[in-house]
């Protein structure tokens, strides 16, 4: 079962990866245009750019390395030592997914990213999936290798 939540974190946490590599590189789905990209997946009323691309590339980077995480949960070889620091990165990760889905449903988050439609599907889609993405960290570290 372990080695199952691990394929599909790492799955699911690659495509997203590639979400944001792809709108590093100026791609606009699933929005037809720059503005509506930003009320679809930022939300914030006060930006009127995506992020440079080279931040966009940097947080693919961060969750590709993020898809990664689970398959070296389950999958540790090399040295015992390796393990331990293995396994507080998987702690800080699931921590990261977990305070993001959170967050999405504080009043201070609404009051950040007001705009629709990201701010429904952020209830909706974006929040309970960063809740999913933390359990399923948790099921594996709680397991081990």
């Amino acid at each position: 079962m372990s080695a199952a939540i691990a394929v599909a974190l790492a799955l699911l946490l690659a495509v997203i990866a590639g979400l944001h590599a792809y709108w590093g590189r100026g791609g606009l789905w699933p929005a037809a245009s720059e503005q509506e990209l930003i009320a679809t997946v930022i939300g914030n009323g006060r930006i009127r750019r995506m992020p440079p691309p080279g931040l966009c590339l940097l947080v693919a980077l961060a969750i590709a390395l993020t898809a990664i995480w689970p398959l070296l949960l389950v999958h540790v070889s090399g040295t015992a030592a390796m393990h331990p620091l293995i396994r507080v990165g998987g702690f800080g990760i699931m921590a990261v997914f977990l305070l993001r889905g959170v967050a999405g449903y504080l009043p201070a988050w609404r009051r950040l990213h007001p705009r629709e439609p990201f701010a429904s599907s952020d209830r909706r889609y974006y929040s309970p999936l960063c809740l999913l993405i933390a359990a399923g960290y948790a099921v594996l570290l709680l397991q081990g290798p």
